[in-house]
């Protein structure tokens, strides 16, 4: 799979069933040559404008399922 097709798709939490966007980046651990984490944009504040730039680091062991459009996590 490509990060252009990755990117698309919407990040799902399966505990609570809630939205955690869109991936916005990869963390790649070079030695082993895999993905060791994806960023998702975290939640903002009021608007967008209150919080700053939080991110949401996700190991990519809680990943659960990768479907044609979300991926399950399991944070």
């Amino acid at each position: 799979m490509r990060y252009s097709e990755l990117k698309k798709k919407e990040v799902i939490g399966i505990k609570d069933c809630t939205r955690l966007g869109h991936v916005c980046d990869l963390e790649i651990d070079v030695c082993k040559g895999c993905i060791s984490k994806i960023i998702v944009p975290g939640k903002c504040g009021y608007w967008g404008w209150l919080k700053g730039d939080a991110m949401l680091e996700i190991p990519f062991c809680c990943i659960k399922q990768i479907g044609p459009d979300l991926i399950l996590v399991d944070i």
